[in-house]
């Protein structure tokens, strides 16, 4: 059973996804708040941690963007889908970096909600249809005006400076690819992959795979 944190100032939208949620049997709510220090709050005063929280953007008090980075730091282990309806390339980066594991728009079926909550779950990455082409083609983004984590500004490694293999294992990466499945798909076994992986995460200054995904659709046009 997969369980949410709802977080989003406007009531009527929160009804709205418990509503559309609540027809699925391994899906259940656990709790809800108006904006991120709400959520920082209720998650500091609960023993029970939910496994996904849906984060809007824009809330007044702190928004979506600083509460994925507050929550992240704190609760490594919840992950961060954003639910909004702006699909601003900045927004999209910044809640990115600071350690969001999606990023969806509201007027996402509910189908590809559920399944999207199911797969941010087991560490897979979510983009909206077109944020990721957005990205590849995104000057990168202002350190003052999104005050992104360290690795953007001490990371200097350029695509063209990683192997082929690197690039391959970057790319099925920002896909979403799981390692069984980028294994599958370059013919290595799982542990060379997860070799590949730490070693590309140290090399490049990351902290996970989320964060990897962000840097290879960034840097693709360096090519």
């Amino acid at each position: 059973m997969l369980q949410l944190l709802l977080v989003d100032d406007q009531t009527l939208i929160r009804r709205g996804l418990k509503a559309v949620l609540k027809p699925e049997p391994d899906l259940t709510v656990l709790g809800e708040a108006g904006n991120g220090l709400e959520a920082l709050a209720w998650l500091r005063s609960t023993d029970q941690m939910p496994d996904v929280i849906l984060m809007d953007v824009r809330m007044p008090e702190m928004d979506g963007v600083s509460a994925t980075q507050a929550i992240a730091a704190e609760f490594p282990t919840v992950k961060i889908l954003i639910l909004t309806t702006f699909d601003d390339t900045e927004y999209v980066m910044q809640a990115l970096q600071n350690g969001a594991s999606g990023y969806l728009l509201k007027d996402t079926p509910a189908e590809e909600l559920v399944q999207a909550i199911q797969l941010v779950q087991k560490g897979y990455t979510q983009l909206a249809p077109g944020l990721a082409q957005k990205l590849m083609v995104a000057p990168p983004p202002s350190p003052v005006a999104l005050d992104p984590p360290s690795f953007a500004a001490e990371n200097d490694v350029s695509l063209a400076e990683l192997t082929p293999r690197e690039q391959e294992i970057l790319q099925l990466i920002a896909t979403g690819s799981s390692n069984r499945e980028i294994a599958q798909q370059l013919y290595i076994s799982e542990k060379t992959v997860k070799n590949h992986i730490t070693n590309l995460l140290g090399r490049l200054g990351l902290r996970d795979r989320t964060q990897a995904a962000v840097w290879w659709h960034t840097r693709q046009t360096q090519l």
